[in-house]
């Protein structure tokens, strides 16, 4: 019996190591690009245009501080309120450098379906004559929906929220 689970695991291994694709991948670049598009121009620059094509109207957003959206409406709304409302205070979004991470989602058949891209991202506050301040860093998940070869993003899980001097991970 222990020989068996052990094969079992041993012939799994592969897989489990190529999961992440590489950074030079296609899937890779076209989330990464995606990334870009939702956050460079849409949380920084407030330019929606991007972010109402890619998320579905049943979007589901889970935030560990500030709560959970069940709708591409709620959601928007909520990104006007909080992230575009005051251009005087607007808080920017960077992606760490090397933290973003692309895992593919086939069917049975090996069919590509979607991805889970999974990072971390630092927060700003930028201020009118002050330089940009450092407010906190979270941990992000992604579901990305791969139909009729559209991207939709799914769900998110946006966690793990800490200020930069907070000692706990």
């Amino acid at each position: 019996m222990k020989t068996a689970i052990f094969a079992c695991l041993l012939a799994a291994l592969p897989h489990a190591a190529q999961a992440q694709v590489a950074e030079d991948s296609d899937l890779y670049k076209t989330l990464k690009s995606l990334d870009d598009a939702i956050f460079d121009r849409s949380f920084n620059q407030c330019d929606h245009s991007k972010l109402i094509e890619l998320i579905p109207e049943d979007f589901e957003f889970y935030h560990d501080t500030g709560g959970f959206e069940n709708s591409k409406a709620n959601f928007m709304a909520t990104v006007e309120q909080n992230i575009c409302g005051n251009p005087a205070v607007k808080p920017i979004r960077k992606l760490v450098p090397g933290s973003l991470k692309v895992y593919p989602l086939r069917t049975g058949a090996g069919v590509l379906y979607g991805a889970i891209q999974e990072g971390v991202h630092e927060f700003f506050l930028r201020e009118e004559d002050k330089p940009l301040r450092h407010t906190s860093s979270a941990r992000f998940t992604h579901v990305w929906v791969l139909d009729s070869e559209k991207w939709t993003l799914k769900r998110v899980l946006s966690y793990d929220h800490h200020s930069p001097d907070d000692s706990t991970p």
